[in-house]
């Protein structure tokens, strides 16, 4: 009978120490420090600045839930007055409290470096960070926190270097982490009555090399045998502690230490401890059938939509979704007078927001076969991604059958509008197509290494690149592929999709894509821009070269100006477009190895410090083929404009990831 009542007490022990887990994880989160650059610069009240700061913190708390806690993102409403911020949380904590921390960061952060353009602030559980420069320039100083205690004289030494050992391995795990999340802890023993706990976090979107440095500029700043000490720096931070300052069950599938050994009497234990539990239970009872009711009530309502993981309980989520008939009055009931372009992902319509806002609606083909939940869950992430150079999407509208996505209205049509037309094309000098490439390699930089998500775009194209009130490119559909699905279109599943001459070999022929075939499209949209010629109209022309055949022609004969639009002969620089064509010839190579990344491209366009490789002869899909059967098995798909033709090959796929889902 006593083996049964110590068998009890331990059991209301073990549910007593849950719950006091659980209450620890929903409590407050913990201050720890921050840093301001507080010589300057400054920014002033009620500014661009300011205003794009309140968005970026607002967009922070949003993306708290997501992500993997870890979120990088940049506003811009006007350069210079950029700022990018980013937040950071403890590996070991759950959505909700990085929310909660989040949250708690962004409402401090402003109050305790006041007009700052440059800040950092600290909690146990997360980090959060602006800044109007790059986050490479760490301007920021670090923080150090350390116990008041030092370890035991006659250990100090060996405790010293035991530290140092296991910080530095802990470093390692770190970096190499499975998970991708560069976050590790462990559990040491120093001596037999002597545990360490230890942990060490750096940015998952950094490399290797950038966390090693990191990581040893954090240990080597610990105090020295103190009891606990922790270094906060703005990219990284190591800790350790006597005790578990983590949540220890989240990072260990080891089970939990031992509880301390129940009193002597059971029957007085058991009397104690019913009365605290009995109402902690009936609590979190009740709560639960609450959340079931809501639950159930919740489906009922909405019964297209599945529960799901990822944007369960997302405010942001919700506020991008549109009802039916807001979006049905902006467009006058879909009407044929405000179509303003059909592809085969569907039709586009121009709106008018009740609060006079003017939008572009896409109303996506009702034989899409994803579900309402995907659709729902890939808008809303890839309406997290923001850039200068792309095309924004507002949001979405998912009821019945129909799927719509809303962008921001682009004022000026596509580039194919204006560059392949005898009279606008004019209105394109040298300065703004050199600004268009610019800016189209930097919206596709920005897909492929710089945003939460690393989408391949499959559908580059002039009629796909939109051009605003001052003609600075905005890159459109750049989700597209992803919110389809792998090979979605509006007639057929399972094919290759994208536009004839523009297509890379290895994806036409073999249904290979990854970045690079962005980069092929790239090279043969820089290439029209320079000659203001499509890059098939050479073929339909009756003349015996396609476009790349045609400028590795004039570039073999050293007469690469020929290839020149005649309308900017008047007024160019020489250097530039020697230089574009050549980036453009360097991107069509046949080979994907032999093709740049879009950042070297980056680099190439903005600095002639670059050595360039010499251009082998470029792949060319027109050669030895006949008019018929370049037109058979096309369709088009241009948002602004019906003058591409868009290929889809029933070809066998190789399935290679469009999309990355996880944080950079």
């Amino acid at each position: 009978m006593l083996n049964l009542k110590s068998s009890s007490s331990h059991l209301l022990l073990l549910f007593l120490f849950t719950l006091v887990t659980i209450a620890s994880e929903a409590a407050a989160p913990i201050y720890s420090a921050h840093a301001c650059t507080d010589d300057g610069p400054f920014y002033q009240p009620n500014t661009t600045y300011q205003t794009n700061l309140k968005l970026l913190l607002s967009s922070l708390v949003s993306n708290a839930t997501l992500h993997q806690g870890f979120f990088l993102t940049n506003i811009s409403l006007g350069n210079p007055d950029e700022v990018k911020g980013l937040f950071l949380c403890r590996g070991d904590v759950t959505p909700s409290v990085c929310h909660d921390c989040v949250a708690a960061a962004a409402t401090n952060i402003t109050d305790l470096c006041t007009n700052q353009t440059e800040s950092v602030i600290w909690y146990d559980q997360c980090m959060l960070r602006y800044s109007n420069l790059s986050f490479l320039n760490n301007i920021v100083p670090g923080v150090n926190l350390n116990s008041e205690q030092n370890v035991s004289d006659s250990n100090n030494t060996g405790f010293i270097n035991f530290l140092a050992s296991t910080l530095n391995g802990l470093a390692q795990e770190a970096v190499n982490s499975l998970s991708g999340k560069k976050f590790a802890t462990k559990e040491a023993n120093f001596t037999s009555s002597m545990k360490v706990y230890t942990l060490a976090q750096c940015r998952p979107d950094l490399s290797t090399f950038d966390c090693n440095m990191c990581f040893t500029s954090a240990i080597s700043n610990l105090g020295d045998g103190k009891r606990g000490a922790r270094s906060l720096l703005p990219s990284c931070n190591v800790r350790y502690e006597l005790y578990p300052f983590y949540n220890v069950s989240a990072v260990s599938s080891h089970p939990a230490p031992d509880l301390p050994p129940p009193p002597s009497s059971g029957k007085n234990s058991i009397s104690i401890i019913v009365p605290i539990v009995v109402p902690i239970v009936v609590v979190i009872v009740l709560f639960i059938v609450g959340v079931c009711f809501l639950r159930k009530r919740a489906s009922k309502k909405y019964n297209t939509f599945v529960q799901d993981s990822i944007v369960d309980d997302l405010t942001d989520v919700e506020s991008l979704q549109f009802d039916l008939a807001t979006i049905e009055a902006a467009t006058n009931g879909f009407s044929d007078e405000n179509k303003i372009g059909q592809g085969g992902f569907g039709v586009v319509y121009k709106g008018i927001l009740p609060n006079r806002q003017e939008i572009a609606v896409k109303r996506l083909s009702v034989t899409s076969l994803q579900g309402a939940v995907e659709f729902r869950n890939e808008a809303a992430l890839v309406a997290k991604l923001q850039h200068r150079n792309l095309v924004r999407l507002l949001g979405f509208c998912l009821e019945g059958r129909e799927k719509i996505l809303i962008y921001e209205y682009i004022t000026n049509k596509s580039l194919d509008h204006f560059l392949f037309d005898p009279v606008k094309q004019r209105e394109l000098d040298w300065s703004r197509r050199y600004n268009i490439i610019v800016g189209i390699a930097r919206g596709i930089l920005y897909l492929h290494e710089d945003s939460q998500l690393r989408i391949i775009h499959r559908d580059l194209k002039a009629s796909n690149v939109l051009l605003d009130e001052n003609m600075n490119p905005k890159i459109s559909d750049f989700g597209m592929a992803k919110i389809f699905q792998a090979d979605q279109t509006q007639v057929n599943t399972g094919r290759i999709v994208g536009t004839f001459g523009y297509m890379s070999p290895e994806y036409a022929m073999r249904g290979q894509f990854s970045v690079k075939s962005d980069v092929f499209s790239f090279g043969v949209l820089v290439l029209e821009i320079v000659s203001g010629k499509k890059n098939t109209e050479f073929y339909q022309s009756n003349h015996a070269d396609d476009l790349l055949s045609h400028a590795w022609k004039n570039w073999t004969e050293q007469t690469p100006l020929e290839l020149l639009d005649p309308t900017l002969r008047g007024s160019y620089s020489r250097n530039e477009v020697n230089r574009c064509i050549h980036i453009g010839l360097l991107c069509v190579q046949e080979n994907p190895s032999d093709r740049p990344s879009m950042a070297t491209i980056a680099l190439m366009l903005n600095s002639y410090s670059v050595t360039m490789s010499m251009p082998r002869q470029p792949a060319s899909l027109l050669r030895g083929r006949g008019p018929n059967r370049l037109n058979r098995g096309m369709d088009s798909d241009s948002s602004t404009s019906n003058q591409s033709t868009t290929c889809s090959i029933a070809w066998s796929v190789n399935e290679v990831s469009i999309t990355d889902l996880y944080p950079r």
